[in-house]
């Protein structure tokens, strides 16, 4: 009964509305519209840095493990088109000879240069970790963790074997700029 009494007087309230004939409509500054993407993008890379720095338990892996990830609402097909190859490498990052924590800083750093340059998919590669001792492939759990906090990475998988296998990961990243 009130939802009735609502929408009744909310048409009433809202009979004489009329939508801007295009000439009366003000639209910005084609400089503010660009200072304002620039400040966007900024934003966006400052967020992704910020959810990579909060600490927390790595995704324990063993050295031939695979990676497989996928963000919700992503389509098992993407990560399966990306396991295949079928999107271009852009760019890629080695993370060999790097402690954890230098992974860590180089990882947040690369991600947020591609997210900038509107890089679609990446390869890091970390190893396999067979001589990484009881704690298991540092570099591998480093980066399987990180990207699974990172707001840009739609999906991830280890690469084939002729490109690293499961000593390199293939990444998707978000192009919405």
């Amino acid at each position: 009964m009130t939802d009735e009494h609502d929408k009744k007087l909310f048409r009433s309230a809202v009979q004489d509305v009329r939508p801007l004939k295009a000439h009366d409509r003000v639209m910005a500054p084609a400089r503010r519209r660009t200072a304002r993407a620039r400040f966007a993008r900024a934003e966006r890379a400052a967020v992704l840095a910020e959810s990579l720095e909060r600490p927390g338990p790595f995704i324990e892996t063993q050295p031939l493990d695979e990676l497989h990830y996928r963000r919700d609402g992503i389509a098992n097909t993407v990560l399966q088109k990306l396991r295949r190859g079928d999107y271009r490498i852009e760019d890629e990052l080695d993370l060999h000879g790097c402690t954890g924590r230098e992974a860590h800083v180089q990882l947040v750093a690369f991600l947020g240069s591609a997210c900038t340059r509107g890089l679609r998919c990446v390869r890091v590669i970390h190893g396999k970790g067979m001589r990484s001792g009881p704690g298991g492939p540092i570099l591998k759990q480093t980066v399987n963790t990180l990207l699974r906090r990172a707001n840009a990475v739609l999906a991830f998988t280890s690469a084939r074997p002729r490109d690293g296998g499961t000593g390199a990961t293939l990444v998707l990243l978000s192009t919405r700029r």
